[in-house]
């Protein structure tokens, strides 16, 4: 029996398995050792996760998460996976995760569109191409961080819709100063920003929310498609946020020239497929 992890920095899916049959399944917080130290990873996987996890040692644990691509980050993870199963651990990126869930032993293209975006070429195995995605400061284009950025600066700004405004204050009951802190001073500022693109979701009709979301998409895929050959591959997503705004992704896809050819929300089917032979 194994476990599969899988972690963006908002959640983490949980599966138990023996052979391709899910014994358990949960979901806790992201994980994330960019964010997090060891001592708080393990706290969270301790206490969040059910006992059935802990009844004994399994065959090995495969976790692939958001902040595991440098050894250095995967370490802190492998510690606190190891301290808490006592169990051999396999720790991969998140992207990595996200190729495999969607493309399981085919070559092809994968994307993670959630609260963060990244993007690589992969062989079926391995990842053998990618490009940085550089954090919802300077990259993350079309994620729901990014998304979230771009509205909270134009409204504080002055420039979003004034209605839209007022709808947004009325909705969360906060300040421009709050709003301030949460993302200078909040440990998970990213994950603060995707929250508050929610709110775009129920606004798609307005002309600005629309642009907005849909310039968003542009520039995931100028800035990060054009550096492949994604006209001789398939393109497949993953993510909260792919799935949320999929009408107008698909449109931004068909407008740069490029196809998608999946969809979905989260990565473990796929993921339980490529380790089943394991």
């Amino acid at each position: 029996m194994k476990i599969i992890a899988e972690s963006s920095s908002t959640r983490t899916e949980w599966a138990l398995l023996d052979g391709t049959e899910i014994v358990e399944h949960a979901f806790t917080t992201g994980l994330n050792p960019f964010f997090q130290t060891r001592r708080e990873i393990s706290h969270a996987i301790r206490l969040e996760l059910p006992e059935a996890f802990f009844r004994r040692r399994w065959d090995h644990v495969y976790f692939y998460g958001a902040g595991c691509s440098s050894k250095e980050k995967t370490k802190i993870m492998e510690s606190s996976l190891v301290a808490q199963f006592k169990t051999p651990v396999t720790v991969e990126s998140d992207l990595l995760g996200a190729a495999r869930g969607l493309l399981v032993r085919e070559a092809g293209l994968a994307c993670i569109l959630g609260t963060g975006s990244n993007s690589c070429l992969y062989n079926g195995s391995e990842i053998v191409k990618t490009v940085a995605p550089l954090g919802f400061i300077l990259g993350d284009e079309g994620s729901g961080a990014y998304m979230g950025k771009t509205f909270i600066a134009d409204m504080l700004k002055g420039i979003a819709p004034q209605e839209l405004i007022r709808a947004f204050y009325e909705k969360y009951m906060v300040t421009p100063n709050i709003l301030m802190d949460e993302v200078y001073t909040n440990p998970l500022p990213s994950r603060t920003l995707s929250r508050y693109s929610l709110f775009l979701a129920e606004h798609l009709d307005e002309p600005y929310v629309y642009e907005l979301v849909y310039n968003a998409f542009m520039s995931f895929f100028t800035r990060n498609m054009q550096a492949y050959p994604y006209k001789e591959h398939r393109l497949c997503c993953v993510g909260s946020t792919c799935v949320l705004y999929k009408d107008l992704l698909l449109k931004a896809a068909s407008d740069f020239g490029i196809e998608i050819a999946k969809i979905i929300r989260y990565s473990m089917p796929g993921l339980i497929e490529y380790h089943a032979a394991d």
